[in-house]
């Protein structure tokens, strides 16, 4: 409740309503934004290290193994398009803490200035979590496979590049789990329903 004026009593100003809802939805808790703008920043090591190859230098890969890889053909464009799809889902995150993950801008093709359904949402973004895990998972087990085709050094650095994605699903999780949170949890007790 805001007191008016001069009455002696401190307040704390209700969060703003979603523009379209009825519901005010409280600001992300400063952890999981943190924790967003953590799961924003897991494919870059990756992404620099392939964009490397796309550009030459072999990154760890043997002559043979980098010539596999055939960076000349579809190779090269295949390597730039994981790169930038992957850091595009990442940044995805971001929405589960900021306002224009309720409500993208309207030039976002067929959900632009339409608020987001918040069980929709989390869906979507618990699915991307067990996805995640599917894909990533396996680089905490990357040291105890063999990998003829790079050099011992090139694949000490690959693993250590990658295991930044391995954390990418336990920070989504968390970081959905704070919106479902704050967009699905129950009323608080106490105050006017």
């Amino acid at each position: 409740m805001i007191t008016p004026p001069g009455t002696g009593a401190t307040s704390t100003p209700a969060p703003a309503p979603v523009p379209g809802s009825a519901v005010a939805v409280p600001p992300a808790p400063r952890w999981a934004v943190v924790a967003a703008h953590v799961a924003a920043l897991t494919p870059l090591p990756s992404a620099i290290w392939r964009f490397a190859l796309v550009f030459g230098n072999h990154g760890g890969y043997t002559e043979q193994g980098y010539a596999n890889m055939n960076m000349t053909g579809w190779g090269g464009p295949w390597v730039v398009f994981l790169s930038l799809s992957t850091e595009l889902a990442a940044l995805l995150t971001l929405g589960l803490v900021r306002p224009w993950g309720e409500r993208p801008p309207r030039w976002v093709p067929f959900v632009g200035g339409r608020r987001m359904n918040p069980v929709h949402v989390t869906r979507v973004a618990y699915t991307g979590v067990v996805i995640l895990v599917l894909l990533w998972t396996q680089f905490l087990f990357w040291w105890a496979v063999p990998h003829d085709d790079m050099t011992d050094s090139g694949g000490d650095l690959l693993g250590v590049l990658y295991q930044p994605l391995v954390w990418w699903a336990p920070l989504l999780a968390a970081v959905t789990w704070s919106y479902r949170r704050r967009h699905l949890g129950e009323p608080a007790r106490g105050g006017a329903e």
